[in-house]
């Protein structure tokens, strides 16, 4: 087993730990499934998980490890915790955005987030975004006023914005 990475996000869901990482690990290329983990009968007066059900999902997207926990419905996903996709490319700004929004809530699509089928938020914004930003100049203004108007950002528009 390898070892395990200092820092890794832990995504809590009711019953779907294992269905999501398959999808995530679909998505994203260089990823796996690293092991995948079951309930036994030990604390089942407090999990109330039938005996041999999907516990844990250990796996890796692009390298970067997360656990998906099968823990109950007690607790879900808020846009306070999205995960930032840098991309180089508008294809790849389409594949993310296009594969990620499938299924998932549209009125949650606005300047370059959305929300997976799961309930999870994603960025899915330009590698170079950071650098528009770097100080507020009437540039970034302009970047600024035209990201807000998009649900999946266009980088052209944006450095169309960005060069005045």
């Amino acid at each position: 087993m390898p070892t395990l990475s200092r820092l890794a996000p832990c995504l809590w869901f009711d019953t779907n730990a294992e269905p999501a990482a398959q999808f995530y690990t679909s998505v994203f290329k260089n990823s796996r499934i690293v092991t995948t983990t079951h309930y036994g009968k030990a604390g089942f007066e407090t999990h109330h998980k039938p005996e041999g059900s999907v516990l844990t999902v250990l796996f890796e997207l692009d390298g970067q490890p997360f656990t998906a926990l099968n823990g109950g419905p007690e607790f879900t996903f808020t846009e306070a915790v999205s995960f930032e996709i840098n991309c180089d490319s508008q294809e790849e700004i389409d594949y993310y955005w296009e594969t990620l929004s499938a299924g998932g809530d549209p009125k949650a699509q606005v300047c370059g987030w959305l929300k997976d089928k799961f309930g999870l938020s994603w960025q899915v914004v330009p590698r170079k975004m950071n650098d528009y930003f770097k100080e507020t100049t009437a540039a970034s203004e302009r970047v600024m006023e035209a990201m807000m108007k998009m649900k999946k950002l266009d980088i052209a528009a944006l450095e169309k914005a960005y060069a005045g």
